[in-house]
């Protein structure tokens, strides 16, 4: 339970900073410093001074760009479909991520009716393709809204190339592709998750190191607010604590 605050305005839990914590400083090249107790610090201030935000009252559109703002970085799923008519859609949908492990299921979701949404449900199938730092004026180019009967590959320049188990294109520079088949729609609201069982997953050579994809080579774009965007910035590693070992002693300990 965190104490009153001390002296330098941070909270204490009489001089209790996580083992953990440490690790992750010392693993990360961090000064050993008093970083946990400022950070603490920070999160005291604004337990105090938050601001209160209503959905109601503040409307959809504001709320949706407050959710957004907050709820970052998102992972973007370049999402190619085949409209009934043979027509190659290719849109970017920043509400993304995996949805179940066995059977391999991932999701998006489609504020509105769009395209993507319309053809994987006509057609039942889609592919997610990663949306790579050095295709980002590609990516955000393919977010207008062309007319159904356009292609965003022709109209972008986008070069494509077949998928081995479902009709729909690959981004042929896209380091990896999810071959898709529909597994699931649920609506909400004005939105519905599209879920897709994965059935073939297609990985550049370029980006596998060791049997796995680097993401350093992957180069993954996310969506912030607004209109902003991020690329690859430092990257944390640390291990997660076994219950064993936080027994042993991998727990809070005096600072």
């Amino acid at each position: 339970m965190v104490g009153e605050p001390d002296r330098s305005g941070s909270p204490t839990t009489a001089g209790v900073v996580p083992r953990a914590w440490e690790r992750r400083r010392h693993r990360t090249g961090q000064p050993a410093g008093d970083g946990p107790r400022k950070a603490w610090g920070a999160a005291w201030i604004l337990a105090v001074m938050r601001i209160d935000f209503e959905p109601e009252a503040l409307g959809r559109t504001p709320f949706y760009k407050l959710l957004t703002s907050v709820i970052v970085p998102r992972p973007i799923a370049w999402v190619s479909t085949l409209s009934g008519e043979g027509v190659a859609n290719l849109a970017p949908h920043s509400f993304f991520t995996v949805a179940c492990v066995e059977p391999p299921v991932v999701q998006f979701t489609s504020v509105g009716r769009k395209d993507s949404l319309r053809n994987a449900e006509e057609t039942g199938e889609f592919v997610v393709n990663l949306a790579p730092e050095h295709l980002f004026e590609q990516v955000n180019a393919t977010g207008t809204d062309f007319p159904p009967g356009v292609s965003e590959f022709e109209a972008v320049g986008i070069a494509r190339e077949p998928s081995l188990r479902v009709k729909p294109p690959r981004v042929a520079a896209s380091p990896v592709a999810l071959e898709c088949e529909l597994h699931s729609t649920t609506r909400l609201g004005d939105s519905t998750v599209v879920f897709g069982t994965v059935v073939h997953a297609a990985v550049s050579k370029e980006v596998i190191v060791e049997g796995h994809p680097e993401v350093t080579k992957l180069r993954p774009l996310a969506r912030l607010g607004k209109n902003e965007w991020s690329s690859m910035g430092e990257i944390l590693e640390i291990e997660r604590i076994r219950y064993a070992d936080w027994q042993d002693g991998a727990r809070l300990t005096p600072g």
